[in-house]
């Protein structure tokens, strides 16, 4: 088999997701290049696994804003002509959607995706050459690679490996990240839960940090870094920047959201905190410490995250 091209454009959590998939891939065929086709807004995290030899951006968001620009246009073509110069043997498609099948479709090695009825856009499937059934009721991670073995010929092994390497800055204070923000209100955690949480790590003699990335999360950050002392909030970063920080924390606190899976991915000790969706189909996964307290089953209030955040820094 030679090159290899996967196509798994984003969101955040969506990328993360399927960097095992990559491990996989790297580890059953040694010595092919692999190659990845992602938005431009995040391929710097594609380019942090050392096993992807040539990170491809798709602006397609970006497009998306000003269909009708000659720029867009110009930009579209050039990217089809690159798409159509290489010579991948297997394209593996595990994003699914339509927008990444067509994609696919402007590719020349053999077409791998998800079947119609393990697919949530079933057009898409029409697009691949090759299609594999994918339970959709498994979880994120392991459907990503699930489909990468069945397109290049393994059976995946238990052990959840991203590939990226977990290095602390030396000399550097232990801190908490508190991951608070979200896509939707209704994943929030309260405020109030926050403050507890974050002045009880900071008694325990951690720094604590504040990430946001839209402005309401920065108000929020302002609000939260008054009520805890000591607090700190993280200036706006580079995506690759900003997973050098997660990789450097003693524990991380968030709820659902993209950046959270970057702790699981470095094996940081992580609490998630779901309020409102599913663990079991996109929460975190990996071979690190790992808690998870799910609302659906008890709520869970300041005092139950430090009795789970002890036992983690523990």
């Amino acid at each position: 088999m030679r090159d290899i091209l996967f196509v798994k454009t984003s969101s955040l959590g969506d990328v993360v997701h399927h960097m095992p998939a990559v491990t996989d891939a790297a580890r059953h065929y040694p010595g092919r290049k692999l190659s990845w086709i992602i938005e431009e807004d995040f391929a710097p995290l594609a380019r942090l696994h050392p096993a992807v030899g040539d990170v491809i951006p798709v602006a397609a968001r970006r497009w998306r804003s000003a269909p009708f620009a000659l720029s867009t246009w110009k930009e579209i073509k050039a990217f089809r002509a690159a798409l159509r110069a290489r010579a991948d043997e297997v394209v593996v498609d595990t994003q699914g959607l339509i927008r990444s099948a067509l994609i696919v479709r402007g590719t020349r090695g053999q077409k791998h995706g998800y079947d119609r009825h393990s697919i949530r856009e079933p057009l898409a499937s029409s697009f691949y050459d090759v299609t594999h059934m994918v339970s959709r009721d498994l979880h994120a991670v392991a459907r990503n690679r699930t489909l990468t073995g069945l397109a290049l010929g393994y059976q995946p092994d238990a052990a959840i490996d991203y590939g990226l390497r977990r290095v602390q800055p030396a000399g550097a204070a232990p801190y908490a990240i508190l991951q608070h923000g979200t896509s939707r209100a209704t994943k929030e955690w309260r405020e109030v839960d926050w403050i507890g949480l974050g002045q009880w790590l900071a008694k325990r003699g951690l720094d604590v940090v504040l990430p946001w990335g839209s402005q309401a999360e920065r108000v929020r950050s302002e609000r939260l870094a008054g009520a805890i002392k000591g607090s700190r909030i993280l200036p706006r970063q580079p995506l690759d920047v900003t997973a050098q920080t997660f990789a450097g924390a003693s524990l991380v606190v968030g709820v659902d959201t993209g950046l959270l899976h970057l702790a699981a991915a470095y094996r940081v000790p992580l609490l998630a905190i779901f309020i409102a969706t599913d663990p079991g189909l996109t929460g975190p996964v990996g071979s690190g410490p790992i808690t998870v307290l799910d609302a659906r089953v008890q709520y869970p209030s300041f005092m139950r995250a430090i009795e789970a955040a002890e036992a983690l820094l523990d």
